[in-house]
């Protein structure tokens, strides 16, 4: 009996360490893996996105079914990206409380929507609704060198910059 419950919890103990190991693997090799960006505004407030990185891998981003113009994008990959501030603050001049919430864009090729949502446990944007919006301000698409993988800038001065493919959106936070 003692035998037969050793080689039950060895291989228990196998499984979870197999387990671990497999969740542990280095998050580069994701498809689209998880990043942060951080910075601390001239207010003290501290602003971090969480999101994911998606690649670009030869698809058409803006045209194809990855961030298709004048439709609501999450913004990334997987769920939404959470962007949560620790004192109020305004975004291109629009007053925003402090609070975590889900940031969605509407990419255009003239205009952009930035979207300030209160839903964070979003996956996707399947559960959005325009309803649960705390804030809409625009920001104008500018050309930029290409970038592989979708990553946000978040600075201290209060900029942040969304860029992909060959675009880079900007806005800022005080």
């Amino acid at each position: 009996m003692k035998k037969i419950l050793f080689l039950a919890a060895f291989a228990l103990t196998s499984f979870i360490s197999n387990a671990q190991h497999d969740m542990s693997k280095d998050k580069a090799k994701m498809p689209s893996p998880p990043a942060e960006t951080k910075a601390t505004l001239a207010s003290g407030a501290t602003l971090t996105i969480n999101y994911h990185q998606p690649a670009v891998k030869g698809r058409n981003v803006w045209a194809g079914d990855l961030a298709p113009y004048g439709k609501v994008w999450r913004t990334g990959a997987n769920n939404a990206p959470s962007f949560e501030v620790s004192k109020d603050v305004t975004i291109n001049g629009k007053a925003l409380k402090a609070g975590k919430y889900a940031l969605f864009t509407i990419p255009g090729e003239k205009e952009w929507t930035i979207i300030i949502n209160t839903n964070v446990k979003q996956w996707g944007n399947y559960s959005y609704k325009e309803s649960e919006d705390v804030l809409r301000v625009t920001a104008k698409p500018e050309s930029n060198e290409m970038m592989e993988r979708f990553t946000i800038k978040a600075e201290n001065s209060g900029q942040v910059t969304l860029m992909w493919d060959k675009v880079k959106v900007a806005f800022t936070v005080k």
